[in-house]
């Protein structure tokens, strides 16, 4: 029967949160120690905190190496705010405007009378 132990690389021999390994088996047969990366929570909304969609889960340092087309959403605000903020924001500001226009129609039609 093959040795089913594996054995860590590097010095540190605990099985901590940022030292897990997975055994994985070498096409000699042979069973090695593979590190299992973390997993980020990945960038989130700044106005209502959810996950943004279409941009990858990684470590902050490793989106210098992405393409820009991978690290943004071709958008107003795309990569730091989601799609339904950005519709609320637009939203909200062409209201703020309606309601300037129709104060301003109520008062010309207060000072003709």
């Amino acid at each position: 029967m093959a040795n089913n132990r594996v054995t860590r690389a590097g010095r540190h021999s605990y099985n901590t949160k940022s030292n897990r390994i997975r055994p994985i088996r070498t096409p000699g047969g042979k069973l090695v120690a593979q590190k299992v990366v973390k997993t980020s929570k990945g960038p989130r909304c700044a106005d209502s905190k959810v996950p943004l969609q279409g941009i990858k889960h990684l470590k902050s340092s490793a989106y210098k190496n992405l393409r820009k087309r991978e690290r943004t959403v071709s958008r107003a605000y795309g990569g730091t705010v989601s799609a339904g903020c950005v519709r609320e924001r637009i939203v909200r500001a062409f209201l703020l405007e309606e309601q300037k226009a129709v104060k301003k129609l109520l008062a010309e039609r207060a000072n003709k009378k």
